[in-house]
């Protein structure tokens, strides 16, 4: 079974293997408009979009911009 830390006091995240998971109310509800985005982009891609190569390479910088800010966030907060 792996040890995991302890969240520090007002963490909003805890870094588990180079990632962030959270373990507080305001870290999860980070996590609310970042997926309703995502989601956002993917259907505006794949409504503009012919193929699926093309729906690929039109939101891969919209979810590796998105895991940027996310992880910036997280390892301010935590």
């Amino acid at each position: 079974m792996a040890k995991y830390a302890k969240p520090k006091k007002g963490a909003w995240f805890i870094k588990v293997r180079g990632s962030y998971l959270p373990c507080n109310l305001p870290g999860v509800l980070t996590y609310i408009p970042m997926v309703a985005f995502l989601v956002a982009a993917t259907m505006y891609v794949a409504n503009n979009t012919e193929t699926i190569t093309g729906i690929v390479f039109g939101i891969f910088p919209y979810f590796v911009c998105t895991a940027v800010v996310m992880h910036w966030i997280a390892a301010n907060k935590s």
